[in-house]
């Protein structure tokens, strides 16, 4: 199976994984973060981890933990950029500070593949970098996500970054795509990042390989002649033939490309992020 890498940039670097850890680099600031798919050993020994780090998450269980502050003043938000991006991070209970780095293989892909004037929605949007990445490359842009947190904090990221508006949308993102199927809307690009597991707006049990499929074909409705499809998968219990079949229900075996998402680190490791799939209709 043919990898894609997300790639390091000057404000992000994955230091090194191992031990079912990983040691990030975000601008200024070091971070130790639990990983599962880190499962080897890593290139440089835990004091040097230490050493390095101004935090480190602690995991209370498999949803929440704390971090713990290893280097003293060490500020509990910053910013980063990526190309002339801004994005605030911020430490959260859940172990994330607001972006996934690995995803700059997609922004690439992204900004060659839109033009001015391009409609594209944002389903699961979070706080909102391929909206941004998207935005910035002209495209006319709607953002998606069930959490008012997250429509704010990719807010101020748009402010941050000083790009024109966004609409944004503070809705189930699969309930909202479908509705938008039946308005007869049509997209020239969908982004969606579904999470593996979790809550929907109204606390409705979401499970990935429960909606793939109703996912796929609300996309498939939505796309304009030529548009493109990107999803990203981190559910164990979605795999490759499963996406691939899934995928295949909807779209021609030709306008399909399945793949991994990986990312590599200043020690030579190399960490699983995920399946991913693109489509070009």
């Amino acid at each position: 199976m043919m990898r894609v890498y997300g790639l390091p940039w000057p404000d992000y670097e994955l230091l090194d994984a191992g031990n079912g850890k990983k040691l990030e680099r975000w601008g200024n600031i070091l971070t130790i973060r639990p990983e599962l798919q880190a499962d080897f050993k890593p290139g440089w020994p835990t004091s040097k981890w230490q050493d390095l780090a101004h935090w480190e998450f602690k995991e209370k269980s498999s949803t929440q933990g704390c971090w713990i502050n290893i280097k003293p003043n060490a500020p509990e938000c910053w910013s980063i950029s990526y190309q002339n991006l801004i994005f605030g991070l911020k430490l959260t209970k859940f172990k994330h500070v607001g972006l996934f780095p690995e995803q700059q293989a997609n922004w690439c892909f992204i900004k060659e593949r839109i033009s001015t004037g391009q409609k594209i929605i944002n389903l699961f949007a979070y706080t909102g970098a391929a909206s941004l990445v998207a935005c910035q490359a002209g495209g006319d842009v709607v953002h998606v996500d069930s959490v008012k947190q997250m429509l704010t904090w990719a807010n101020e990221n748009r402010e941050r970054s000083a790009l024109s508006d966004i609409k944004w949308v503070l809705e189930d993102a699969l309930k909202f795509a479908q509705r938008e199927l039946k308005r007869g809307k049509l997209y020239d690009g969908i982004i969606m990042d579904p999470p593996a597991w979790g809550l929907g707006a109204k606390g409705e049990k979401w499970k990935l390989e429960n909606h793939l499929s109703s996912l796929l074909e609300t996309a498939h409705g939505l796309m304009n002649p030529g548009a493109f499809l990107v999803l990203n998968t981190y559910s164990p219990k979605i795999d490759l033939t499963d996406l691939s079949q899934a995928t295949e229900a909807h779209f021609l075996k030709d306008q399909i490309e399945i793949k991994q998402l990986w990312i590599p680190s200043t020690t030579g490791k190399e960490l699983f992020c995920g399946n991913l799939l693109r489509v070009i209709k």
